[in-house]
């Protein structure tokens, strides 16, 4: 048996490829199914299986597309409700795949319907689990996904006493040396504190993930659900794709990249004042010139899980880049949360007939009252460490739709923690305000502010 690890950093996301004797098995395969034929080829195997652990929410599975591609089974649990073909795979349910076998645990708890994979070795052995977002190194899943989404919906509270069981009656009965393999690591959103690492063991997380330790139920509820990171406005959204499979991820690029060019003088009179733009270049060329009303979403490791945050689905936007190489990338990467079909038009460009003014961080030294300063931070950040005593909170995943609580007597100073929010927070506000006061963009300057 042999495993293979993908990884998209950008998402966090693992993904696995199990081979024996000629027959290979994915485990939670991400938006482009390419790396996946390629591997199968390289280790001339034909792929057989896709199991799905649950309708994943912070991106796009690729399961339907392969399923078509090759004719390989999709395995999901009854309890997904997923519209596509498959096969149910849950607690008592195996497959055969070449020497080996795949078992199926159900473990409730991130989702209603997550189930975890183990893997019995030709010998017979328990070799390695495939966990989905139910543990992860370090931490474990998040329960406050599925309250308004999925074919089954349950309260926080509900799925984090499941997943206390989950984790304690399925899991923690597995043997210390059987391999553990997560969807993600450090940087995802689906838990609170994942590790750096990429692989574990069910001992080893035994001694170390706080989530595996000596707590009651109640004190396991309690510390499960304090401080989760907020939830994007694509999660639900994606919860939906995934139980009804997504369409052919190339095919869908293509259809973007087919579209009419647009050239940087023409550009302001062509576009749609109605629809939302999305301008990736770096935050200084955004100031000396862009379109009027263009949100700054620079090109950054995060930039699938901001543009998820900011922009609602099926809301249309047109997407900037600096040149065609990147402008590609971030195609491929909204795609990723399967924003693609709402990208209306998508073009390289620097011209702007709008610019915003570089701000000087001397003026707030012992003048702070002269500004209204907005900290768009997340919760956790500000409970941490508040920077300015008298700033006004909105997170950014939510400023969009609260700029009206914004006070617009004296000129609008926006921060977060190290520049990048705040360059799409800052332009958010100017163009929902629309020249009614002053806005300016701390940027990398509140690190001289911070204790």
């Amino acid at each position: 048996m042999e495993i293979k690890q993908f990884e998209d950093k950008n998402l966090a996301h693992y993904s696995y490829a199990i081979v024996s004797n000629g027959e290979m098995a994915l485990v939670d395969p991400a938006r482009n199914p390419r790396p996946y034929y390629d591997f199968a080829k390289e280790q001339n195997a034909k792929i057989t299986a896709v199991i799905e652990t649950h309708p994943h929410a912070d991106f796009i599975s690729s399961h339907l597309e392969i399923h078509k591609a090759t004719d390989a089974t999709i395995y999901v649990s009854k309890l997904l409700g997923a519209e596509y073909p498959h096969q149910t795979f849950d607690e008592g349910d195996a497959i055969v795949l070449g020497n080996i076998t795949l078992k199926a645990l159900n473990t409730p708890g991130h989702s209603p319907d997550s189930i975890s994979i183990f893997a019995i070795d030709e010998s017979g052995k328990r070799q390695a689990v495939f966990t989905g977002d139910t543990l992860f190194i370090g931490d474990c899943g998040r329960p406050d996904l599925r309250e308004q989404a999925g074919a089954i919906t349950a309260a926080r509270a509900d799925l984090a006493k499941q997943l206390f069981h989950s984790l304690r009656n399925k899991l923690m009965t597995l043997p210390d040396d059987v391999l553990l393999y997560p969807a993600h690591g450090a940087g995802s959103l689906c838990g609170k504190g994942l590790s750096e690492q990429n692989s574990s063991t069910i001992g080893a997380e035994k001694i170390s993930n706080w989530s595996l330790q000596n707590l009651s139920e109640v004190e396991f509820v309690k510390e499960l659900l304090a401080d989760q990171p907020f939830i994007p406005k694509y999660f639900p959204f994606d919860v939906a794709v995934n139980k009804k499979g997504a369409d052919a991820y190339a095919t869908n690029i293509s259809k973007v990249l087919q579209r009419d060019p647009v050239t940087s003088e023409g550009c302001a009179n062509s576009l749609n004042p109605d629809v939302l733009i999305i301008d990736s270049r770096l935050q200084e060329q955004f100031k000396k010139a862009h379109l009027k009303n263009a949100i700054n979403l620079m090109n950054d490791n995060k930039f699938e899980t901001w543009l998820g945050s900011i922009v609602n689905p099926h809301e249309q936007f047109y997407l900037i880049a600096e040149n065609e190489t990147t402008l590609n990338q971030l195609i491929e990467r909204t795609a990723k949360i399967g924003y693609e079909k709402q990208i209306a038009l998508a073009f390289v460009m620097d011209y702007g007939n709008a610019k915003m003014n570089l701000f000087d961080s001397d003026k707030l030294k012992d003048n702070e009252d002269a500004f209204t300063i907005i900290d768009i931070r997340n919760d956790a950040e500000v409970k941490t460490q508040k920077i300015f005593a008298n700033a006004i909170h909105i997170p950014l995943h939510q400023l969009r739709e609260r700029t009206n609580e914004i006070p617009v007597h004296k000129p609008i100073l926006v921060h977060c923690a190290g520049g990048y929010r705040s360059a799409a927070g800052s332009s958010i506000i100017k163009s929902k305000l629309n020249g009614t006061s002053q806005v300016f963009d701390l940027s990398e300057a509140v690190k001289k502010f911070q204790k």
